[in-house]
């Protein structure tokens, strides 16, 4: 099954979703949470540039899926409670001022957080809003479909986006920084 689903994530989704929420599910001890990581380990996938290569898509997966888990748990363990009126800007520098980092560092990763935070700017307001109340703010999708009045397809849509525009307008300006 494994030589059929290389490189195809739609396929790998199909086949593999279930299992994958119930290996979150069982983990993070929430079904909305564990929806969330498993749409950013295919949205990882996706964005994986060697994915024609996986060899076996499902240990693939779910080794993106451990390395989300572990992220989401050190998030939980350290993460500063931020007021709503506290904009993405400062949030993005205040978590940066967090970690310790050298001089040289410190400086880059402004650089890059101002970036983010221009990329920010130019979604569209509901779509800026969907992706801050899930990513910075910590709601669920199925928390800020609620809170926002939409559906939770329309919620993962606009972070899927707001995902790949940030990370796009973020590699684009370093590969132009380079040259």
């Amino acid at each position: 099954m494994d030589e059929q689903l290389r490189g195809s994530v739609s396929g790998a989704y199909r086949a593999f979703r279930a299992e994958l929420l119930k290996f979150l599910g069982k983990r993070l001890g929430s079904s909305a949470d564990a929806a969330d990581l498993a749409q950013d380990a295919f949205t990882q996938w996706l964005d994986w540039r060697d994915r024609e290569q996986v060899q076996q898509p499902r240990a693939f997966l779910f080794q993106i899926a451990r390395n989300l888990l572990r992220d989401h748990w050190r998030r939980q363990q350290s993460r500063p409670q931020a007021s709503e009126d506290v904009d993405s800007a400062q949030t993005l520098h205040a978590m940066a001022d967090e970690q310790g980092a050298s001089p040289l560092e410190h400086v880059e990763q402004q650089q890059r957080l101002h970036l983010l935070a221009r990329a920010l700017d130019d979604l569209s307001p509901r779509r800026r809003e969907a992706f801050v109340l899930h990513k910075f703010d910590g709601l669920s999708q199925v928390e800020v479909a609620q809170r926002m009045g939409i559906s939770l397809s329309m919620v993962e849509k606009h972070i899927a986006s707001a995902l790949l525009h940030c990370k796009r307008r973020v590699e684009g300006q370093a590969v132009a920084d380079e040259t």
